[in-house]
């Protein structure tokens, strides 16, 4: 996958409170539906973009099917991220200097 499937994914908050259940552990569809007001077949469809996204993995057991963050699918965006990680601290530190400059 690539950094705009994760981020098409990750964008919309729903998918985004799904995926912060997962954190602390595998889940069904149910308890991932929990609290979040909305039907099982728009959890079905949200699994399924963050399935596409690389960002969830699933394990069957039959009929019953526990979801878990794949973590190598966060790869790709924390390559994104590392790619400008060095960039901020610069333009920052530029901008800090300008605005002291003005200051005085």
């Amino acid at each position: 996958m690539n950094e705009s499937d994760i981020f098409r994914a990750l964008a919309d908050p729903t998918r985004r409170a799904m995926l912060d259940r997962l954190t602390t552990g595998d889940r069904n569809a149910t308890e991932l539906r929990d609290g979040l007001g909305v039907s099982q077949p728009a959890v079905s469809q949200h699994i399924a973009v963050l399935r596409s996204a690389g960002l969830v993995a699933e394990q069957r057991d039959g009929r019953h099917v526990r979801y878990r963050i794949d973590p190598d699918g966060m790869a790709p965006l924390f390559d994104w991220l590392a790619r400008y990680r060095a960039f901020w601290p610069e333009k920052v530190g530029r901008l800090k200097t300008l605005l002291k400059e003005m200051d005085q």
